[in-house]
């Protein structure tokens, strides 16, 4: 039996050629990304802004929806819920909550103040076993810390690149996935979206899924540089890259899939991020497509590969495998 292909073998895509207007639409999702978040700035969750944190636990199972009606009724100007296990939390499940609250900036709040507005929000039948204060100290230590975090995991991908292929590889890997990361910031801002240590996982998660998929492509040029040695480099890099099509295309559809139900049926609490891995797979996956591969031409040629193929070049092979 033969299994149904997304793309053709023969599948032959001129991705070079169109790398200007990729280039284009790219740097405007890059220009938006920009005046948003210098327009807008990011909307700092309370991890980053400070607030208090209330751990409680019931008798039974938890609707985590209502509990957080009844918190939101108290007027907070921020609220985040969650469950939580382990422990005496697993029996029954759901059955312990973590709340983390903002107050209005105009309220005069003690900390004691804003865990007794909680309790009477909740009413009776709740065990508050654990209340903390986050504050502006600490959460501007957790902020340059998902900052230095995020550079730090761009610029570690590019070195791991660089010495596991060439330095071009390396710089194009950098550029690529820092793109992706800054544009994904960039849709937290435009839409207002609560930037919180969530997000930096977020961007840290896309990180690693877009050099993924770029570093098979990189791969496939590697493997096709030795095979076709007369071949000219931007011909090299749309084999490589229709080579690797299909499995590109796949890897994102299926890893969509998982993701979009979490989306819909998620909850408030996932949304964000689930909204933020979403679209920072498709711009992943159009940069490792058109992007990455063709900064190669734009960097000191790595072989003898930048001329054009000779007459009598080694025969193009089938492409998407």
């Amino acid at each position: 039996m033969r299994l149904l292909k997304l793309i053709p073998d023969r599948t032959n895509i001129d991705f070079v050629g169109a790398r200007f207007w990729a280039f284009s639409l790219d740097g405007l999702l890059v220009l938006v990304a920009i005046v948003a978040l210098f327009w807008n700035g990011l909307n700092y969750g309370i991890d980053f802004t400070g607030g208090v944190l209330v751990e409680v636990k019931a008798q039974q199972s938890i609707d985590i929806g209502e509990m957080r009606e009844k918190v939101d009724s108290v007027g907070f100007a921020e609220a985040q819920l969650q469950y939580f296990g382990g422990g005496e939390c697993e029996m029954p499940v759901n059955s312990c909550v973590l709340i983390r609250v903002q107050p209005q900036a105009s309220a005069d709040q003690s900390d004691q103040a804003v865990v007794n507005a909680v309790r009477m929000a909740l009413g009776e039948g709740y065990e508050f076993r654990r209340t903390e204060v986050v504050g502006p100290k600490v959460s501007d230590e957790l902020k340059s810390a998902g900052i230095v975090a995020t550079v730090f995991a761009v610029l570690a991908i590019g070195a791991y690149v660089a010495v596991r292929f060439e330095w071009q590889y390396g710089v194009a890997a950098i550029v690529a996935t820092g793109h992706d990361v800054f544009v994904t910031a960039g849709l937290y801002s435009l839409f207002g979206l609560d930037f919180t240590l969530t997000s930096v996982a977020a961007l840290l998660t896309l990180a690693g899924y877009s050099v993924n998929d770029t570093v098979v492509v990189f791969d496939r040029i590697r493997e096709n540089r030795r095979r076709f040695k007369r071949m000219g480099l931007k011909e090299l890099i749309n084999l490589s890259t229709n080579q690797t099509l299909t499995r590109t295309v796949l890897t994102s559809i299926t890893t969509s899939i998982s993701i979009v139900p979490l989306l819909v049926w998620g909850g408030p609490t996932l949304f964000d991020f689930t909204a933020a891995i979403l679209f920072g797979i498709v711009v992943g996956t159009f940069s490792s497509i058109y992007v990455a591969a063709a900064l190669l031409i734009y960097l000191p040629q790595i072989t003898a590969n930048r001329e054009e193929p000779a007459a009598g070049a080694e025969a193009r092979p089938g492409a998407s495998r």
